[in-house]
């Protein structure tokens, strides 16, 4: 970083032999402001200084009359005047006052592209000004600005930036004392001898120096250099010279205006000082000014253009336009100004000096905001669909420059600023503006582009400041680090085959088979193209039609496996980039393979870096601390009932499966978003405003998330991960209930209730089982009151909960075979399955995140190999089988789809039930989850089968299991059995599950 130059005072740097015009004193002014005489012309347009020579400035001094009505009258007679018929001082003086005037004009003329930064010394004029009488200064005032607003169109434009009074001009102008404020008017070709006349009286005026004049030293004369009073504004010594012989390129012209600046005309009087003033100043030093761009940069000012840079460390800044250049005054502490005598703000660039380097950049503060006003309209109603367009850090062109536009929502903030590599992480020259009432802060930072890493600077309501990430930021650092990083995607898509299949049928009519993956430890290691490499084959040679992956967005804390989110919008960057996650997802679908993601709306962590209280006071989560804290994980809930908070997820949501196609998002802890005593104490939650547990805001937020996502992306499902019994979870959200609610909106729900029975009924000892018979039969009483997943997750196989093999009871092969069971009565249940990787070949141990599932055991080294091979032989088999046979998915929500054929055979530890498609072809499903085999067992079929045979049998050796078949298609019998009028007798095997369908 370089250091901060000291400030140079008030005396700018200059050339040598330069010198600076002496300011007269307010006592001199006021002296001869005493001394002005009326003059006897009607009236005369009040003019600016113009056209500098190299080293001296032209006084011009305007004369005003008694009214506005005798002007024309005036002009035209002086018109027809010769010089020596001039009332004036004397025939000598006239003509050396001509002569003058004739040199100025000659040397402007040869120096048409070199303009002089107007003095910035007015303050010192302006009070001598305020001692005139208040009818003085209003009656001066009022007949100089009609008078230039008679003038040219682009003299207009300059003159209406001084208010115009309404006093009457021509008794004003009686008394007032002004009269020698007149200088030479520069009017047409026509009113050469008006001008001649004009130069005339200035000869004769020039020792009453006007009140309200801006430049006071006589043309003729060279002043004293010296300094300017401290703290007040002065003038540039070299503000403007010609550019050097390297020409520096020129800047993009914005369409209508001409390639260089241009000069203001004599008409124009400079009024104002172009420094920063002390307010503005201060409040841009310490980061909390709302609209640094209405100070900061170019704008048109009586008299001028006024440019004004905050640059810290700078050395100098200088505008360039083409080929003017010219160099800002610098008034300390990094801000730079100058007075240009321009018509209009043209385009430019700065050349920017720090010590060891120049940079040549275009201005921050020139450019208009990048957000509309739709854009910000939508915000504020909670409606912007796509907010991640909006929001966070974006590269794009802006009126032809290129940048990046930072903007953040940031209410409660008093300022923000944008810090980050590119400024060496001081934000102090980067000051964002306030977008109005939309607690939107924003700016265009141009030749900033992709890679750099930036936060945001905010100065809270109690003046202090943190530093914090971008809420939407779509790319972070590796973890542990917590910047954000500017990207964009130019990734092309190869999947549009995947994504018009997907639309053809809904999730719960079609196969739905998901393999759970928690990406980093899946293969630890591999990034995320090189698991697009492995993860698309193994998944597809197993037969799963989708995967889960546990969340994929950025999490500062690995342990949390993601459930712990600080960056919404931004893929975890252990893995790679954004666009290297899209390359996985891809890869998946080219390989005929979904891709769902966990998604994490009911909570965030509190780290100091990220969301909690973002901008110094609760803003994502809800401000009343006992709906903020969540009970259980230590973290804060979003405040759903904010617009902007909802805005946030609800995009968030469709931003995952619009920008990278993701297919389904399976929604984490939605029991602990709906109801507001989740975990929580009487005493420790309030009442919603029915006097009711369920929170509103929740509810309202889910039913619009899913109604957003599947209105715009589809062919997408979203499940719910909901523990409890509410009603109507995957009911659409305009179909109310019982409860008066209208359903969540969901197209698919985990079935915790069948998970926990079954796993339950599973780890007891098969003599045991017979008295938790009702675990594995109590799901199918409500089973079509949801569209439901039956889940086996991550949540079950770790915490002491042991691996799904190590719940089985017995003895190694019990257990082995108890899971191949488990796993056909689950394929076979109404539902769609999940199962998480590792249990796919049974491995022993619980699943860890620091070494992921044990693929040693599918080593052809090691000697237990063939049975974990066979689970996974299984898995492959089972998915097989379950694609190729609608009867296992097509009805999964409808009762029509399923018929018990025994449910109460507890004794035996049998279940036996049918599964139909559409068209009534069954499938008959049996276990035995009981040790023995059991021959010629009877169960009751359909009459019209002509014969089963078995389509699957999880006992089979290459299984691993006895080998006990029905090799030979078995023929119903006609007799009842089961209340069926046919039978048919099987041979069960030991802990093992067989599928028959037709033959």
């Amino acid at each position: 970083m370089t250091p901060r130059p000291e400030s140079s005072g008030s005396r700018p740097k200059g050339t040598a032999g330069e010198k600076i015009p002496e300011q007269p004193t307010a006592a001199q002014q006021k002296s001869a402001a005493k001394k002005t005489a009326v003059p006897k012309q009607a009236a005369a347009k009040k003019a600016a200084p113009a056209k500098a020579t190299a080293k001296k400035a032209a006084a011009a001094k305007t004369t005003v009359g008694k009214t506005v009505a005798k002007k024309a009258a005036t002009k035209k007679a002086a018109a027809k005047k010769t010089a020596v018929e001039q009332p004036a001082a004397g025939t000598a003086t006239a003509k050396k006052a001509a002569a003058k005037k004739t040199a100025v004009k000659k040397t402007a003329a040869k120096k048409a592209t070199t303009v002089k930064a107007t003095a910035a010394k007015t303050t010192a004029v302006k009070a001598a000004a305020a001692k005139s009488t208040a009818g003085r200064s209003t009656a001066a005032q009022t007949v100089a600005d009609k008078a230039v607003a008679g003038k040219s169109p682009a003299a207009k434009n300059t003159a209406k930036k001084v208010p115009a009074k309404k006093a009457t001009a021509a008794k004003s102008a009686a008394t007032s004392t002004t009269a020698a404020e007149a200088a030479a008017e520069k009017a047409t070709p026509t009113k050469a001898t008006a001008r001649k006349t004009a130069a005339k009286k200035t000869a004769t005026a020039k020792k009453t120096a006007p009140a309200t004049s801006t430049v006071a030293e006589s043309p003729a004369k060279k002043t004293t250099a010296r300094k300017a009073p401290a703290g007040k504004p002065v003038a540039k010594k070299s503000a403007v010279k010609k550019a050097p012989a390297r020409k520096t390129p020129t800047p993009k012209v914005p369409a209508g205006k001409a390639a260089s600046a241009q000069v203001v005309p004599p008409e124009m009087e400079v009024a104002v000082s172009p420094a920063v003033d002390a307010v503005d100043r201060e409040r841009l030093l310490a980061g909390t000014h709302h609209a640094p761009h209405s100070v900061l940069g170019a704008h048109p000012v009586p008299g001028g253009i006024a440019f004004r840079a905050f640059r810290p460390y700078a050395l100098s800044v200088t505008v360039v336009s083409g080929e003017l250049r010219a160099e800002l005054h610098d008034d300390g502490e990094g801000f730079f100004s100058g007075l240009l005598p321009l018509r209009e703000v043209p385009a430019y660039r700065l050349v920017v000096e720090y010590e060891g380097t120049v940079l040549e950049t275009e201005d921050a503060y020139r450019f208009l905001p990048t957000l509309g006003d739709l854009d910000l309209h939508l915000i504020g109603e909670g409606r912007h669909e796509e907010l991640w367009t909006a929001l966070g850090a974006h590269p794009m062109t802006h009126d032809g420059v290129t940048g990046t536009r930072f903007a953040v929502w940031a209410p409660n903030a008093l300022g923000v600023r944008v810090t980050g590599t590119f400024n060496f992480w001081d934000g102090t020259g980067h000051i964002m503006r306030s977008l109005g009432s939309s607690g939107v802060w924003e700016l265009f930072l141009p030749d900033i582009g992709e890679g750099e890493l930036y936060k945001f600077e905010i100065t809270r309501p109690d003046g202090s400041k943190t530093l914090r990430a971008d809420p939407m930021a779509r790319r972070t650092e590796v973890p542990p680090a917590t910047s954000s990083v500017i990207t964009s995607s130019e990734y092309e898509w190869g999947d549009a085959a995947w994504l018009a299949g997907r639309t053809e049928a809904p999730a719960h009519e079609a196969p739905f088979s998901v393999y759970e993956i928690h990406l980093p430890s899946w293969r630890p290691g591999l990034t995320y193209r090189q698991l697009a490499e492995q993860l698309p084959g193994y998944v597809k040679n197993l037969g799963f039609t989708h995967v889960e992956l546990m969340p994929v967005a950025e999490h500062p804390f690995g342990g949390s496996w993601g459930y712990q989110v600080t960056g919404f919008y931004a893929p975890t960057a252990r893995l790679g980039t954004p666009d290297d996650f899209r390359f996985l997802v891809d890869r998946l679908h080219q390989a005929g393979i979904g891709v769902l993601m966990d998604w994490v709306p009911a909570h965030f962590p509190r780290d100091d870096w990220a969301l909690a209280e973002f901008d110094g006071r609760p803003l994502y989560e809800h401000e009343d601390p006992l709906r903020a804290a969540h009970p259980d994980w230590g973290t804060l809930e979003f405040d759903f009932g904010r617009n902007e908070v909802r805005n946030f997820l609800v995009a968030n949501a469709v931003y995952w499966c619009e920008e990278f196609h993701i297919d389904g998002l399976r929604v984490d802890a939605v029991a602990s978003m709906l109801y507001l005593d989740y975990s929580r104490e009487p005493g420790q939650w309030t009442p919603n405003e029915h006097g009711g547990r369920e929170n509103l805001d929740a509810v309202a937020f889910l039913q619009e998330m899913n109604a957003t996502v599947y209105r715009r992306v589809p062919g997408v499902v979203t499940i719910a991960e909901e523990s409890t019994a509410w009603d109507g979870v995957t009911r659409a959200t305009h179909h109310k209930g019982p409860s008066g609610f209208g359903g969540l909106g969901f197209g698919l729900k985990w079935n915790m209730g069948w998970m926990h029975d079954s796993l339950q009924y599973m780890s007891h000892e098969p003599v045991h089982r017979k008295y938790h018979h009702g675990e594995m039969t109590f799901s199918m009483v409500y089973a079509y009151s949801e569209n439901y997943v039956l889940p086996i997750s991550h949540d079950e196989v770790v915490h002491g909960k042991r691996s799904l093999v190590s719940k089985m009871p017995g003895d190694w092969w019990q257990q082995r075979a108890g899971v191949r069971s488990y796993l056909g009565y689950m394929w076979a249940h109404p539902g769609k399955q999940l199962l998480f990787m590792g249990q796919e070949f049974a491995q022993g141990a619980e699943w860890s995140e620091a070494h992921g599932p044990d693929w040693w055991l599918l080593d052809p080294g090691y000697g237990a190999e063939p049975d974990h091979r066979g689970v996974r032989d299984l898995v492959r088999d089972l998915n097989t089988v379950y694609r190729a046979t609608p009867a296992l998915w097509r009805l999964d929500t409808d009762p029509a789809g399923f018929e018990w054929i025994v449910g109460d055979a507890a004794d035996d530890n049998v279940l036996a039930f049918l599964r139909l498609d559409p068209e009534g072809v069954p499938v008959l499903a049996v276990s035995n989850f009981a040790p023995v085999t059991r021959q010629n067992y009877r169960l009751g079929v359909p009459d019209d089968v002509p014969a089963w045979h078995e389509a699957l049998n999880t006992d089979v050796a290459r299984y691993g299991g006895s080998d006990v078949t029905n090799p030979d298609p078995v023929k119903p019998e006609p007799q009842s059995w089961h209340g069926r009028p046919a039978s048919i007798r099987l041979t069960l095997p030991p802990l093992a599950t067989v599928w028959l369908r037709p033959a």
